[in-house]
């Protein structure tokens, strides 16, 4: 486990790194209307396929925590304490890692509320 914690924190966190959460939340989010508009034309509900959504929400809601987890550990890499206001690599890498964290939780709990009314509502009236 340390030698994994050791090589994350050796990557670069770079603007890549940062869009991966919100870009999962939109892929999913688009994935879940394109899902619920080909139900209700072809099905009239949602009871067509469901392992498929949940399928989908799984596989974003996996690389959304992935990404937090990353996030995590660089964000927790030795240096001075915050606020991270100098130019070094370390600071940078510190400021974007938290950053990705915020925007991976955030991108979970979007990505939990778009998958919500799959649950709740069960026709297309």
């Amino acid at each position: 486990m340390r030698r994994i914690t050791g090589h994350l924190r050796a990557r670069d966190v770079t603007l890549w790194t940062l869009i991966v959460p919100p870009t999962s939340w939109a892929v999913h989010f688009l994935f879940s209307y394109l899902w619920a508009a080909i139900q209700c034309a072809k099905a009239g509900g949602f009871a067509w396929y469901p392992a498929i959504y949940w399928g989908g929400t799984a596989l974003a809601l996996v690389v959304i925590v992935a990404a937090g987890l990353v996030a995590i550990v660089q964000a927790r890499t030795p240096g001075d304490p915050p606020p991270h206001e100098e130019g070094t690599r370390v600071d940078r890498t510190r400021f974007l890692a938290y950053a990705t964290g915020l925007l991976a939780g955030l991108s979970f709990v979007g990505v939990v509320f778009t998958a919500l009314p799959v649950i709740f509502i069960t026709d297309c009236r």
